[in-house]
């Protein structure tokens, strides 16, 4: 898989869950089928919202595998990496390709703050194990580390390093690494409500959240800004934006979950610590998503 190949919607799909906690592999070939039918051109499973670091490692494994068996090379299959520790990334990704996964979406190394001497280190030795191609998730929010476009200046010598999730939620930073490393690397955003906005700058692709609970209207926005038409990408992108933004919010698993079960594309079960939402917090939530749902847009045939 080489890197022309990185581009367009790869969603970030759920790890589905059991009410006892169990992960359903059958439920998650369900939802992934349902992605692929959608027109995706990739996925990538055992990310953040596929609650990776709640995951024990053979259910990881067992996650990319059931991934790639469904998809029978239909799409390619990337998985997050989400260790917390160097040597643990580096047997996840070389554990990950024996098993098929055909790149992988690496983020800094969990718990620890790493300060960039450290962060570039860690994605150095990683990337020197794996065997695939692969892209470098930077989400400080999230995740404190912040990857500076000068950084990935610095990185840009890593062969297989071929692609970007830009999720610091400043679009300004699109112009800033186009501008510190041209188009060395497919540019993706990961903000489901900053995506027109990263757009119309200028990206390659987009790892979507939200839209994995409306799949068709999701890849139809996405093709909207490929072919440049920006009223119809701004009517749809305005129905979609308080849906977009149920992954803005800590509870953004148990959010998009609960999304993805009123659309009968999976459960909202997740795994302690988390808890699905309740009370007032839930009220709330599943009033965007039927008010929205209630004005779904008629897509072309």
């Amino acid at each position: 898989m080489s890197a022309p190949y990185w581009q367009n919607v790869f969603p970030a799909i759920t790890t589905q869950m059991r009410e006892n906690q169990s992960v359903d592999l059958e439920a998650t070939a369900r939802h992934l089928e349902a992605m692929i039918e959608s027109g995706v051109a990739g996925v990538i499973v055992c990310g953040s919202l596929g609650e990776n670091q709640t995951l024990l490692p053979e259910e990881k494994r067992s996650v990319v595998e059931m991934a790639v068996s469904t998809a029978a090379g239909r799409i390619p299959v990337l998985s997050g990496v989400a260790e917390t520790s160097t040597r643990e990334a580096i047997r996840y990704v070389q554990d990950g390709a024996r098993l098929g996964a055909a790149g992988f979406m690496v983020m800094p190394a969990m718990v620890y703050k790493a300060d960039p001497r450290e962060a570039l280190a860690f994605f150095r030795t990683v990337a020197k194990a794996c065997p695939t191609p692969w892209m470098l998730y930077n989400n400080p929010i999230g995740y404190v580390v912040d990857v500076t476009p000068g950084m990935f200046a610095e990185l840009s010598d890593i062969d297989n390093l071929v692609a970007i999730k830009e999720s610091s939620a400043d679009t300004r930073r699109i112009t800033e690494i186009r501008n510190a490393v041209g188009d060395r690397y497919a540019l993706f955003t990961g903000g489901d409500d900053l995506m027109l906005e990263c757009a119309i700058l200028g990206i390659d692709g987009w790892v979507a959240g939200s839209g994995i609970g409306f799949p068709k209207e999701n890849q139809r926005l996405w093709e909207l800004t490929r072919e440049g038409r920006w009223d119809e990408a701004r009517a749809l992108y305005r129905w979609a934006q308080p849906l977009n933004k149920l992954d803005t919010h800590v509870h953004f698993v148990q959010y998009i979950k609960l999304l993805v079960q009123e659309a009968g594309l999976g459960s909202e079960w997740v795994r302690e610590p988390r808890l699905p939402i309740s009370g007032d917090e839930r009220g709330q939530v599943l009033k965007v998503i039927r008010e929205a749902f209630s004005k779904r847009p008629k897509l072309p045939a």
